[in-house]
């Protein structure tokens, strides 16, 4: 049998890998290659680091696989005094998954269009180059509409961590502010022309410290299961 303490430490391990994949796959890969409003330049890039562009999206499927102990693992937890919020919380964040699952289709798209096959020749490089980057940018909307689910996760998780006291209120205030603000960002960019996203810059620093406050305090402290019996 695993310990409540080493199981905690699972969660925030896995949770931590998720993290780091998801910044990888995101900030050094997506962000990295992409060029607004310049197809040909952006399929040059993803041309020129194939293999780069292959590792985000493997990095973005383990995303996946390493998240679900972790949230398996707080649900273990807390289920007992909030059954019903954890159940919906945990319908939010399977929904989550589908879609950036889902989408992650468009995301290795380019690949496909930028590929050698001969059935490609009937397109024009420019042509082939604008699907890619129009296939990118649906990408980063299906990504934006996970994230809203995500955002409703964190702010019921965050009330659960507030309200049993396991862990520190400040981290449970904290993981809802950043699913708050995963919620403002996403839809500002839905409401935004051209899907302009300004607040994301300033909404980004309280998204992490949330998710990597609890990440850190599952991996180092654990959670105090005497107080889930209140």
């Amino acid at each position: 049998m695993i310990s409540d303490k080493n199981l905690a430490r699972i969660a925030g391990f896995c949770y931590l890998l998720v993290i780091a994949t998801g910044l990888f796959s995101e900030v050094f890969v997506r962000q990295a290659l992409r060029v607004p409003n310049d197809a040909l330049a952006t399929a040059h890039n993803i041309q020129a680091n194939e293999m780069l562009f292959r590792w985000g999206f493997v990095a973005d499927l383990f995303n996946f696989v390493v998240g679900i102990p972790t949230i398996l693992i707080l649900y273990h937890f807390f289920k007992k005094s909030n059954k019903i919020i954890l159940q919906i919380a945990l319908a939010f964040v399977i929904i989550q998954t589908a879609i950036i699952a889902v989408n992650l289709l468009n995301q290795i798209t380019p690949l496909l269009l930028l590929g050698n096959d001969t059935y490609l020749t009937t397109f024009q490089p420019n042509q082939l180059a604008t699907l890619s980057l129009l296939s990118l940018n649906i990408q980063a909307q299906g990504y934006g509409v996970g994230l809203v689910f995500f955002g409703f996760y964190c702010i019921l998780i965050g009330y659960v961590i507030f309200k049993t006291n396991a862990i520190p209120k400040i981290i449970g205030i904290g993981y809802a502010v950043a699913g708050l603000c995963y919620l403002i960002s996403n839809f500002t960019m839905f409401l935004s022309k051209g899907f302009a996203n300004p607040l994301f810059i300033y909404l980004a620093i309280p998204i992490l410290l949330g998710e990597l406050s609890l990440c850190l305090w599952l991996l180092i402290k654990g959670i105090d299961t005497t107080k889930l019996e209140k």
